[in-house]
């Protein structure tokens, strides 16, 4: 079993309403050992009734006395997930340098001042043209490498879109994903294995095993696994996929961090 998840939102996000506490009790609950609670920063969000942003003065102070509450039950990392676009580089990294954060996730939600959740991002393109134009921007946004320690739900994008068929296939942006994980790999970054995919009824993780593969065998190891949860019920959620899947392509370790720098431990 793994043990430790790396990505898990509370009421600090401002599409969740579970309070830090309860999200912690749940995956004590569960059996954790470790999680990274990484609430939304979006700055320069494009719909202004979510502001995605977070007071990380409040924030620590409800944080650090529930780490400690709470240490010899389970280790809590400070972490964060934060909206990846280039121009924000100065901003993001102000912020990571201002509070001392164990992880930070690193995800692009917004492309060209667009939520990919959004149908306007999709107005007047086809599948193959957004998509496209998804990976482009995560291209350009991997390479923010003060800004991540672990890419979050890389292939996401076919969740949204309202397209018949939700299958993305590598094979179809081998080209631009091959490049994203060359400089993911090459600036001592990772991957984090996002398992809402299943909730979202995809049955695949975020990235789906055939870019786990050619992550691999570009030399890539560093992965965590995160479950995105929202809900107490939701963290681990479908954690028994990742151990398989990354145990039967050959990966032997995961990664877990401490003040923004990983240690492998070896999967069970």
């Amino acid at each position: 079993m793994i043990r430790k998840d790396y990505h898990i939102h509370t009421s600090h996000s401002d599409d969740c309403n579970i309070p830090m506490e309860e999200m912690i009790l749940s995956a004590i609950d569960k059996g954790f050992n470790e999680i990274a609670l990484t609430d939304h920063v979006d700055f320069d969000y494009p719909d202004r009734e979510k502001a995605f942003v977070v007071d990380y003065d409040v924030y620590t102070e409800e944080f650090f006395p529930l780490k400690e509450k709470y240490k010899n039950k389970i280790n809590i990392l400070l972490g964060v997930e934060i909206g990846l676009q280039p121009h924000l580089t100065e901003d993001i990294k102000k912020l990571l340098n201002s509070y001392p954060f164990d992880f930070a996730i690193g995800s692009s939600h917004t492309i060209n001042s667009m939520d990919v959740y959004m149908p306007k991002f999709f107005e007047g393109k086809s599948q193959k043209e957004a998509y496209t134009e998804y990976f482009l921007d995560v291209l350009n946004c991997s390479k923010m490498t003060d800004c991540y320690n672990v890419y979050g739900h890389l292939d996401y994008i076919n969740r949204y879109g309202g397209f018949e068929s939700k299958i993305l296939r590598y094979q179809d942006y081998s080209d631009i994903i091959d490049e994203i994980l060359k400089v993911i790999i090459e600036n001592g970054k990772g991957l984090e294995i996002n398992t809402s995919g299943f909730r979202y009824g995809l049955n695949q993780s975020h990235p789906q095993r055939d870019i786990l593969i050619r992550y691999k065998e570009l030399g890539g190891e560093i992965l965590v696994a995160g479950s995105d949860s929202h809900r107490p019920q939701d963290i681990g959620c479908s954690f028994d996929y990742v151990h398989h899947t990354l145990k039967d392509i050959g990966y032997r370790y995961l990664a877990s961090f401490e003040k923004m720098k990983p240690n492998m431990y070896k999967i069970d």
